[in-house]
């Protein structure tokens, strides 16, 4: 036998060819000049002779599929099986392309079976060609089809129709569900149907562990079908005999809800599955104009256009949510009786499908999460960048390419700190700056406006920490008006003079350290945890003002980092810290995703434990705040050298490894 074949680099294609090649006989491929580097990379992977499987110039969008007149004379009467499989499988297409591929490149399919005096013609149609049908559709239906203002829908219903009233010869319609990874490989070439869900799957999996039961919605009917099945029973049923002029549901004959398709791949991802599935079915009680009023509310498009744009997922296939059609397989089933081709169970072979997803056609796999490709010829602004975390964050944003500015008090250790970053390689400028006086603040930002154009991202990482208890700070206001001042109050000016440049180019990013005594109401930290929630509801508050201008506020609550603040507590010699390194690690982040907060897990389970618990969370910090004494310093006890302060004792190093990162 010999086939022509069209869509033969095209994801069934490729699955149809390796079950042709099995047969005896010459397969000629339609290919575009454009694609000839695909389809010899297809051919050497097949492991086809030249002779076997070969190409023919032409496009799908040209009469006749532009196949040179000689070659159509010389495949005249000799082609026993065509294949028409190439078309546009995207819900979100252009109405041009969609209308180009599917209906003008069927019909030109259809010219060309007809002028090779072609045995039979197979179309490779889709359930799409029922519409939104509500109900059961039969094999043997077509005008029937309802709910095809989608275009994707009427074009395929469209390309389907003119097979059925204008092809001469032969033929033979199959109708696939929607076609995902192979059931043997998990190999898909895009994401598609199920697929734009697995992001918003995996993020689950990111925030919660497997076994925390959640909630969902319900919907229709998925109509699952892996492309190894689609390939086997379109190879067979077309060697058939006596099945011309019939149309073939090659769908699942028992197809799931969405609720349950996305709880087999959140098991099969490790992923919280839903316990309790809202079936969307139950708001239908709603009025439609009522449901229509209110997508069109600004905040209610801008959230539900963010929460689609941050997964990934089209507008369009939210949808099919609701889908009404179901499949009648009896044509289909009879046609593969005795055969041996079995329909695959979704559970047998999910995880391939979930793996295959998460090597190789994640999203996230294609963005570039690199620092440079954030930083990279951009104006970073380092406060407190000569020391501790600022100068580990300034190391690294310059190794990546930024323009760094480093400011701090003291000149020394902002020249050295200069000259470690130049001799690496970076870029760096250093400005003496005291956050602390307003007035030294404004003159900076106006030197980094007129010198470097102001700041692309504005990381405020000065601070000053005072740990002491409340009753040992009752004649020492001066601990909260100077921890306002710095970590507040300089930090505020700095953001409220780089904002405007920011809004005005529609871009920017602003970090600020906090710190996890925010998040768990550390004790002996009033003064200091105090000035950094002042800070956070300020950035809450920006956020709601400019999310829509392009700028970016993230709040870091850092927890216990080893740097000279916290030296003088020699206590903190035996507790669990992090490096400066690793504090910058989180900074780096930020940069990267970000994101509105960056916590660690302790610190945001103190928070889940104070709203759900205050009272007992109360008495697990008083209990910390008798085990963990003030330093002399804060007893205000004078000449007691670091060395001569007592160490942990084992009941606080128990403690603070249990709260780990914890301020005490």
């Amino acid at each position: 036998m010999t086939y022509f074949v069209t869509g033969a680099t095209g994801f069934i294609g490729r699955h149809l060819l390796e079950k042709l090649l099995l047969r005896k006989g010459k397969i000629y491929c339609l290919v575009r000049k454009e694609s000839l580097g695909k389809f010899e990379a297809l051919r050497e992977r097949l492991g086809a002779d030249k002779d076997r499987l070969v190409a023919v110039n032409g496009d799908l969008g040209k009469a006749r599929l532009g196949i040179a007149p000689a070659s159509l004379k010389s495949m005249s009467g000799k082609i026993s099986h065509f294949f028409h499989l190439a078309a546009l499988y995207d819900l979100s297409a252009d109405e041009a392309s969609q209308v180009s591929a599917n209906i003008d490149g069927t019909r030109h399919a259809v010219q060309v079976a007809e002028a090779i005096k072609a045995g039979c013609f197979h179309h490779v149609s889709s359930i799409a060609a029922a519409g939104l049908y509500p109900g059961v559709f039969r094999e043997d239906m077509f005008e029937e089809a309802e709910g095809l203002d989608n275009v994707y829908f009427r074009t395929k219903h469209e390309s389907e129709g003119i097979v059925r009233k204008e092809c001469k010869r032969p033929f033979r319609i199959y109708r696939p569900g929607i076609v995902i990874g192979s059931s043997k490989t998990g190999e898909m070439d895009k994401i598609d149907g199920p697929y734009y869900l697995f992001g918003l799957i995996k993020r689950m999996r990111e925030v919660l562990p497997p076994w925390v039961p959640t909630v969902g919605l319900e919907g229709g009917r998925l109509n699952l079908v892996p492309v190894d099945w689609v390939a086997a029973a379109l190879d067979h049923i077309a060697h058939a005999a006596k099945l011309d002029s019939r149309c073939f549901h090659l769908v699942d004959p028992a197809p799931r809800r969405i609720g349950e398709v996305l709880n087999i791949f959140a098991d099969a991802g490790h992923a919280p599955k839903m316990s309790m599935r809202i079936d969307a079915r139950m708001f239908a009680f709603v009025p439609s104009a009522v449901r229509q009023a209110l997508s069109n509310l600004p905040p209610v498009r801008r959230m539900v256009n963010t929460f689609l744009r941050d997964f990934g997922i089209p507008s369009e296939v939210m949808r099919m949510i609701n889908y009404p059609t179901r499949f009648d397989t009896r044509e289909c089933e009879r046609a593969l009786r005795g055969s041996k081709i079995k329909f695959p169970d979704l559970k047998s072979y999910a995880w391939r499908i979930w793996d295959y997803w998460e090597r190789h056609l994640d999203p996230a796999l294609f963005v570039d999460r690199s620092l440079s490709g954030k930083v990279r010829r951009k104006v970073v602004v380092v406060t407190g960048g000569t020391s501790g975390i600022g100068r580990a964050v300034a190391m690294k944003v310059a190794a990546a390419g930024a323009k760094v500015i480093v400011c701090a008090r003291g000149a020394d250790e902002l020249a050295a700190t200069k000259a470690e970053i130049e001799a690496a390689g970076g870029t760096c400028h250093t400005y003496r700056v005291d956050l602390a006086d307003l007035a030294s603040c404004d003159e900076f930002v106006a030197k980094v406006g007129a010198e470097h154009g102001g700041a692309d991202i504005l990381i405020n990482n000065a601070g000053r920490s005072i740990r002491r208890a409340i009753a040992s700070s009752y004649d020492r206001f001066h601990d909260f008006e100077r921890t306002m001042q710095l970590n507040y109050f300089g930090s505020l000016r700095l953001i409220m003079g780089f904002l405007p440049r920011m809004a005005e180019r529609h871009r920017g990013h602003i970090i600020n350290i906090s710190s996890i005594g925010v998040l768990t109401n550390a004790p002996r930290f009033s003064a200091y945890v105090s000035s950094k929630a002042a800070l956070d509801a300020f950035s809450r508050c920006a956020q709601a003002e400019f999310s829509d201008q392009g700028i970016n506020f993230t709040t870091i609550n850092m927890p216990l980092v080893k740097t000279p603040m916290i030296a003088p507590t020699k206590m903190y010699d035996s507790v669990p810290t992090l490096s400066p390194e690793e504090a910058a690690d989180l900074v780096v982040e930020a940069i990267i995703e970000r994101p509105v907060r960056v916590a660690t897990r302790t610190g945001v389970f103190a928070q889940l434990f104070y709203a759900i618990a205050p009272r007992a969370y109360e008495i697990v910090m008083n209990t910390a705040f008798r085990l963990f004494p003030d330093s002399p310093a804060a007893k205000g006890i004078k000449g007691v050298r670091q060395e001569q302060q007592q160490g942990a004792s084992s009941e606080q190093v128990a403690f603070a490894a249990l709260m780990r990162g914890v301020h005490w």
